[in-house]
Order: structure tokens, then sequence, then C-alpha cells
């Protein structure tokens, strides 16, 4: 309930009962680069202390869609010439496990859980799709300089990040749910229609 209603206080005890080097472990596993000088780190780091690609952020959502099977993103998925021509391909590679599949899998079922949720965000929120199941997390850090929405099916994961390229906060309230939930909501709705 704690993680479907994106609730803070029991954020920070998992990871302090976890312990900081085992998070960072595991998302260096999932493929977060960004989070390399441990010695920066303490339990804000649940609550935005650390800053992630949002590339990245999307490719460890990918890997619970894919039920912990970790592969690593490519922008560039094939190149052709004028005439069609492949000259370069991305070969995905072999899938690494790195989180258990029934952790995936109820990690899944929670964030894909609207009634667990509704107590925070309303039975009606941008975290669901009408037509299908979906699994959505929002995000937000202090003084409201970001706000993310990262979420996925079995077949997509997408991320949306909202705030000032200048790192200004936006204004009060314009929290993840609120600012980046509703785009992230209608690409998913175009993409998957």
């Amino acid at each position: 309930q704690a993680l479907a209603g994106s609730l803070n206080i029991p954020a920070v005890k998992v990871l302090y009962l976890t312990g900081i080097d085992r998070v960072l472990d595991m998302a260096k596993s999932l493929g977060y680069t960004t989070l390399n000088d441990r010695s920066r780190f303490g339990l804000s780091l649940v609550l935005g202390g650390a800053e992630v690609k949002l590339v990245e952020h999307v490719n460890a959502f990918a890997t619970l869609a894919r039920d912990g099977q970790y592969l690593p993103y490519s922008s560039i998925l094939k190149i052709e010439d004028a005439d069609g021509e492949t000259l370069e391909e991305y070969n995905l590679g072999e899938r690494r496990e790195v989180l258990a599949k029934q952790a995936a899998r109820q990690i899944t079922s929670i964030l894909s859980d609207n009634n667990a949720r509704a107590y925070i965000f309303g039975a009606s929120n941008h975290l669901t799709l009408p037509d299908r199941p979906v699994a959505a997390k929002t995000g937000t850090t202090n003084d409201y300089r970001d706000a993310w929405t990262l979420g996925y099916t079995p077949s997509l994961a997408a991320g949306v990040w909202v705030g000032n390229s200048n790192n200004d906060a936006m204004k009060r309230g314009a929290d993840g749910s609120v600012v980046a939930a509703p785009i992230w909501q209608s690409f998913m709705q175009q993409v998957l229609a």
C-alpha cells in the first residue's frame, strides 16, 4: 500500500533496513550509471536525492516489464542507406536476470493496482489506461523541481520528466501525478492504440 500510494516514510525505512550499498548495487545492475560516488548518498536517495537519467530510469522499469530480465537500451536500432539497405543494426544480446521473476511480478502487481493507490491519487487518475492493465509510478523532488511519471505494459515502457531546464522550481503542487502523468497517459494511449 505504501508503494502504491507513493509514501515517503516507508520508502526511507525500507532503504534504511536494506542498506544503501545493497540498493546501489541493485541500481547498478539495473543500468543506472549516475550513482557511482557512494559517499554522496544517504536515506534521501529514495526521495530524489540523486540525479538519474530518464532513459536509464525507463529501462529499469522495462526490466520490471520483462519479469526482472535486464537488456541494455540503445538509442539507434537500425541504420539504413538511401536504398533501404541495412548498414548497421542493434543486436539485443543476452537478457540478464537482475531481479527474481516473482519479485518483479509483485512490483508490477502493486504498481498496476489502481484500487491500492486510490486513497492517495483518487480512483480516477492518470496512472491508468482504459483498455489494458498498466503499471505506473510518480515521483516529485523537493521544491517541485522535478516531476516524473514512469510506467509500462508488457510491450512498452515510457517515462515523462517535467521541470525547468535551469533547475528552477515549478509552481507549488506541480508533482508527478499532476503535471507528468497526464502527458504519460496521453502518450501511452496513442502509442498503444
